[in-house]
């Protein structure tokens, strides 16, 4: 069985393992969860992202899911993550599926499985569905029926809803210039809907299914040539977005990166402080311990869950959440969508921006005044499967001393290996959706950062 659903999903190698062959195995098992589903007689919507063949396998989905009598809503055009999940959760549907590896390199492609709340769906859903691969037959008839396959706009419809939930008049006022890098990704022509030309300027924002030769993920390692383009324009504020534009990392008016450990914390504070909103407060093992300090001073209650979308998006469907996020910029607003939102994000810091007349590295620089300086950096280490054991065994043990030098205080494994030390943590575990092995690092000091990482990188 070559369909193996992980973090987000099910992602595999386009034409070694994404075929067409073991994407009917994933559909026709999908189908059969969704028709258990209380919402069947609504059906189902499908989206897809820019990578290559997406459309096709999007259309061979909506085949498959029609076969087996399911009513499919069609995206009409590439659209991003989000839109998909609000459309599922706007109209009531039993679900919805997007084909796209998001972040992964261009030879992945995926199809990622959306709850009925729309959120990703839950690790007990894509339990359910998986028990179903072994029942479906690869021979299998697909029999399409067109009459039960409706062509949508769902991009048109994510970008009107956002119009009503966002103040895009006070942003519009402020003239603030805009750079979006949508990194060849299904974000691209949203911004540039939402403002007039003069305010944009737009960066990888046409089709090319091979990303550049870069890993479409709004973090550092892939966005040097878009500083220089940001820089040049003379731009105010940047959004990045990844492939399917439910993530998000930013640059600010100096160009330098503001990743969303930062974002996540400057909304909470605003939340609370600003609006005197309240709710619970859910991040997954890789964010800051900065919101740890603000849900204490607030009063909040605070929920740390394993890495993956899907355990915040199951609580915020279930309990009070305001916000919930992730280490790798996924970031959601339980009152808009109980979902990541790279968009949706980009546009809050906008109108923050906006309404407080502040600039983001303003808005960055309150944040450590009031809660202090943190560095944060990921190593995303491509090394041997025996050298990747050998670290994580080393690090699974939990009986390091000391992590560079700095003596260790605590040590935690709900989802890898973290080990605490005076003034940052140091996070060892494999990735979820690629084969190779992420270090993750916050510190007091950038230098302390590097270190640690140098240190961990070494621990085979």
């Amino acid at each position: 069985m070559q369909v193996k659903f992980g973090t987000d999903g099910w992602r595999a190698i386009i034409a070694k393992d994404y075929t067409f062959d073991n994407l009917k195995l994933a559909a026709l098992a999908s189908a059969r969860y969704f028709l258990n589903h209380p919402l069947k007689a609504k059906g189902v919507c499908i989206g897809y992202d820019t990578r290559f063949m997406s459309k096709e396998f999007a259309r061979y989905t909506a085949e498959v899911f029609s076969s087996q009598g399911l009513r499919v809503f069609l995206a009409d055009s590439f659209a991003s993550t989000p839109a998909v999940s609000l459309y599922t959760k706007a109209k009531q549907l039993a679900g919805g599926i997007v084909i796209t590896a998001s972040h992964n390199p261009a030879i992945y492609n995926g199809f990622k499985v959306k709850a009925s709340y729309g959120g990703p769906a839950s690790p007990e859903v894509i339990s359910e569905i998986e028990s179903y691969l072994p029942q479906v037959d690869p021979a299998a008839d697909i029999k399409a029926d067109p009459k039960l396959i409706e062509p949508v706009d769902m991009k048109g419809f994510y970008v009107n809803y956002l119009e009503a939930h966002i103040d895009l008049k006070l942003i519009r006022q402020s003239r603030i210039k805009i750079a979006h890098n949508a990194m060849y990704g299904a974000g691209q022509d949203i911004i540039t809907r939402l403002f007039d030309e003069s305010m944009v300027n737009c960066y990888h924002c046409s089709q090319n299914p091979g990303f550049g030769g870069i890993n479409p993920e709004p973090i550092p390692p892939y966005i040097e040539e878009f500083v220089e383009f940001f820089r040049e324009v003379e731009t105010d504020v940047a959004i990045i977005n990844d492939g399917d534009a439910d993530r998000i990392g930013m640059l600010d008016e100096k160009g330098e990166f503001v990743d969303s450990h930062k974002l996540f914390a400057i909304i909470l504070k605003d939340l609370v402080e600003e609006k005197h909103q309240h709710g619970e407060v859910a991040k997954t093992f890789a964010l800051t311990d900065v919101i740890d300090r603000i849900c204490k001073k607030h009063g909040l209650m605070m929920h740390e869950l394993p890495v993956g979308f899907k355990y915040v998006s199951t609580l915020m469907a279930t309990r009070d959440i305001l916000i919930g996020g992730e280490e790798s910029g996924g970031i959601g607003i339980t009152a808009f969508l109980p979902e990541r939102d790279g968009i949706y994000i980009g546009l809050l810091i906008l109108e923050m921006m906006a309404r407080k007349e502040k600039t983001l590295s303003q808005l960055v620089q309150e944040l450590y005044d009031e809660y202090g300086f943190f560095a944060y950096r990921r190593l995303d280490l491509h090394v041997s499967d025996v050298k990747k054991q050998a670290i994580i065994d080393k690090a699974a043990a939990g009986d390091l001393p000391s992590i560079a030098g700095y003596p260790v205080v605590k040590f935690s494994d709900l989802d890898g290996y973290k080990y605490h030390f005076e003034g940052g943590w140091m996070l060892i575990r494999p990735s979820g959706t690629e084969p190779i092995l992420r270090i993750y690092c916050e510190a007091d000091s950038s230098e302390k950062v590097e270190k640690v990482l140098a240190f961990a990188s070494k621990l085979a």
